[in-house]
């Protein structure tokens, strides 16, 4: 059964939405809007709206047609990760943890309007974006796929080299 297959992917893509929208939801039912809590000296709890995108890019676009490009990237990820080999098992978790952290964040976009984020890096004359859980799962899920990229190259390099 090619679906057992993607049970496991399945599974952790439900976990991060999931986790991703407890976390928010703790955030708007306890934390006051902008309001900062320092945990340690370069970082913060502070809620916050984004109505864009990342970095708050296309914050003045209407958030239905943000929701459809949105769906539109997510649907366009899902068919990349449907096509990688079963043995580029980082690409496929980076894929599942992408498509998690998108549809959090459209989850967000449809109930509320907005995206709630929350963590905030920063020094005394930096600021770094305020994100959510949803946005380090899209970093992280990029990241593993960058990975796999480059671990595919290196051993195609490698075999190559050997012939």
């Amino acid at each position: 059964m090619r679906l057992r297959r993607f049970a496991p992917y399945g599974a952790i893509l439900l976990v991060s939405v999931l986790l991703d929208q407890a976390i928010k939801a703790l955030v708007e039912a306890n934390l006051p809007l902008h309001e900062k809590v320092d945990i340690l000296p370069f970082l913060a709890l502070l809620h916050s709206r984004n109505t864009g995108v990342a970095f708050s890019f296309l914050s003045g676009v209407d958030g239905l047609w943000l929701s459809f490009l949105v769906l539109g990237i997510i649907v366009f990820i899902a068919v990349l990760a449907a096509r990688t080999d079963a043995t580029q098992l980082l690409a496929r978790l980076g894929f599942v943890l992408i498509i998690g952290g998108a549809i959090g964040n459209l989850i967000d976009r449809a109930l509320r309007g907005f995206v709630v984020d929350y963590v905030y890096f920063h020094t005394p004359g930096w600021s770094f974006a305020i994100f959510n859980l949803a946005d380090a799962f899209i970093t992280i899920g990029a990241a593993l796929v960058i990975l796999e990229e480059v671990l595919h190259w290196r051993r195609g390099k490698k075999a190559e080299e050997r012939r």
